[in-house]
């Protein structure tokens, strides 16, 4: 990436597969931290980095935009200007505690997604209790597939290894049996799964701060951030509806923006697409990597975003990624892409 930026090849491909602008993912936004088990650090950024994003996006002279207004450009004839929108998932408390005074000082716009569960302290965050449950034992029991399985996890290594395995198992059940795992998992090691999700979380008076600032676009991700590809069709749906009829009610205002959750391929498929259309949503963002591109080559309801690595710092690689040099060029389809 470092290469691409000196070498110019960015900017001479830029004119070719650049789109008309891009959205980044965010999700948590705190201070470093000096844990040496982290492995959800990817995840997150600091304030003084999205404090440096936002001033580099402005002297690249992109504009950053609402999501409201990337559907509007999505189809609409190209802009001179390509813009950026910051988009941050999750619903985390400290998008509010060090994000939001960022955002506030620079005067730009941004969307959160909420999944609605979370605020009223019912959300199970399993992946941060499965995070602390590593981070504290060396040994860990736990029943997969009704086998006992034992880890040893001494070290660092080990307990990197081990998250990264049980987050995929994880990932892949029915949310039933996913409750239950993560549940006998807290229960065995003495972790307040829902004491870590209400406090890890905004909750609705937050929320209301947020939706008082035109600024603020809120959107939501389902009521309990399935990965919606686990779930049978009436379910999906009955997430998505709940979810936006649950934001409707507490905002008291249309709620046109959704984000599938963890959005990546394998956590949705194309009939989602469809069904966020039939919710009502003008948009549904995913995690999968490009631009969005001008003229309805971009479906709506299946939004390019590019995740940022908390691990990256570098505002070179940032450009060049933003330039759209490493993503392949959208072909133009009647439907529009997934």
């Amino acid at each position: 990436m470092e290469l691409a930026y000196f070498s110019g090849r960015a900017w001479l491909k830029r004119r070719g597969v650049g789109g008309a602008g891009v959205v980044l993912r965010f999700e948590r936004v705190r201070p470093r931290r000096a844990a040496r088990f982290q492995p959800l650090k990817s995840h997150e950024i600091t304030p003084r980095f999205l404090d440096r994003t936002i001033r580099a996006l402005k002297r690249w002279k992109y504009d950053i935009i609402s999501m409201d207004e990337v559907c509007q450009r999505a189809v609409t004839l190209a802009s001179p200007r390509r813009f950026a929108c910051l988009t941050f998932d999750g619903g985390y408390k400290d998008v509010m505690a060090s994000a939001y005074p960022v955002l506030s000082r620079h005067g730009v716009s941004f969307t959160v997604y909420v999944p609605t569960a979370f605020p009223d302290g019912i959300g199970e965050a399993w992946w941060l209790a499965l995070e602390q449950v590593i981070a504290r034992e060396n040994r860990l029991s736990l029943v997969m597939g009704r086998e006992e399985k034992h880890f040893d996890i001494a070290g660092t290594a080990e307990k990197y290894q081990l998250y990264n395995f049980l987050w995929g198992w994880m990932r892949s059940l029915a949310p039933s049996d996913l409750s239950s795992a993560i549940n006998d998992l807290c229960t065995r090691y003495s972790v307040d799964l829902a004491a870590l999700s209400r406090e890890a979380s905004m909750d609705w008076i937050d929320l209301a701060k947020l939706a008082a600032d035109p600024l603020v676009t809120l959107g939501t991700a389902t009521v309990n951030y399935p990965a919606l590809s686990n779930l049978q069709d009436a379910a999906a749906l009955r997430e998505m509806t709940m979810g936006r009829a649950v934001a409707q009610a507490a905002f008291h205002r249309d709620v046109r923006h959704f984000a599938y959750p963890f959005g990546d391929r394998g956590s949705w498929r194309r009939q989602h697409a469809v069904m966020a259309e039939q919710a009502g949503f003008a948009g549904a963002a995913s995690a999968i990597p490009g631009v969005v591109e001008a003229e309805g080559r971009s479906n709506l309801h299946a939004l390019p975003r590019i995740s940022w690595d908390g691990r990256q710092r570098s505002l070179r690689v940032m450009r060049v990624i933003l330039s759209g040099a490493a993503f392949p060029q959208v072909r133009p389809t009647r439907s529009g892409s997934i």
